[in-house]
């Protein structure tokens, strides 16, 4: 793995009354292949008064993807959506032209103790695709596509690798996997990829035989030749990536979007609350204070 181009640390953010770390963005690398944003959830344990509340909040130009190891997650959205996501399955929204959603605690855990570990991820759309109609799609855990190989448990969460597919409706060129392994041994799966790679360290470490790499990093590789590396006994990793756009892409707050103009006009719609409404909700997050690009 001597082709590792840079290593991003997990920073502190606050997604309201709950801590997150960052991974991406970072400010010397936006994006990896179309993922454009990673939040790790916890691990965190809730008090039976302590809940996940984020309001009605909207997103643009983009699809979440939202997986969790641990708790469970309430999704609503302008859509009409209600679904709750435990571990192990795929929510899928695609923002497209436009959707609001919220996420809680769920109802029958909010008196109770409850653990809350997962990943929220941000994928940005093709540009012939950014005003499409929003969509949402859920994957249940024993649909995704898992194997065994080489002593490794691999898990293909989204797109397409390893000359599998997942059932997850994506729009470009990508792949999110897991791999597990309960022994030390080596790795190879550079062939398998593509585009622009890199590797999240969930629990465990690795190694490239000369620098050990050890949780809360983000590895990005030079190209998607990973090569062979050690993985420790009891680790897990995720291998993301694809194709990059040829377009770049501008973030503000939940906005993704090829461009400039596009965002404002979605932060003036938010601002003067003509997004479509979640069913059931009247509190909703305000627009952030302005920040340049």
């Amino acid at each position: 793995m001597s082709n590792i181009q840079l290593i991003i640390e997990e920073r502190s953010a606050d997604i309201g009354n709950f801590m997150v770390g960052r991974l991406l963005p970072f400010r010397e690398k936006r994006t990896v292949g179309p993922f454009a944003f990673i939040d790790h959830m916890g691990p965190s344990l809730l008090k039976d008064y302590q809940n996940l509340d984020v309001p009605p909040h909207p997103h643009i130009g983009l699809s979440t993807l939202t997986y969790l190891f641990e708790g469970s997650i309430m999704h609503k959205d302008s859509l009409g959506t209600e679904l709750e996501i435990q571990p192990g399955a795929v929510n899928w929204m695609t923002a497209g032209s436009g959707i609001v959603h919220s996420e809680r605690t769920p109802q029958y855990l909010r008196t109770s103790e409850k653990s809350l570990h997962g990943l929220q991820i941000w994928v940005a759309l093709p540009k012939e695709l950014e005003e499409m109609d929003p969509t949402f799609s859920h994957v249940e855990k024993e649909d995704i596509p898992y194997w065994e190989q080489d002593g490794l448990s691999i898990k293909l969460v989204a797109g397409e690798a390893f000359g599998r597919k997942s059932p997850v409706p994506v729009y470009s060129p990508l792949y999110f996997l897991e791999i597990k392994s309960d022994t030390k041994q080596k790795v190879t799966i550079g062939d398998e990829l593509y585009g622009e790679s890199a590797l999240y360290i969930l629990e465990g470490s690795i190694s490239d035989g000369t620098n050990n790499f050890g949780p809360k990093q983000i590895l990005i590789a030079k190209d998607t030749k990973f090569c062979e590396f050690e993985i420790e006994a009891n680790t897990t990793v995720y291998i993301f990536g694809g194709e990059p756009f040829p377009e770049e892409r501008f973030i503000f707050w939940n906005f993704v979007s090829s461009s400039k103009e596009r965002i404002e006009k979605a932060k003036t719609d938010w601002t003067n609350q003509t997004f479509a409404k979640v069913p059931g909700e009247t509190e909703f997050v305000p627009l952030p204070a302005p920040i340049k690009f």
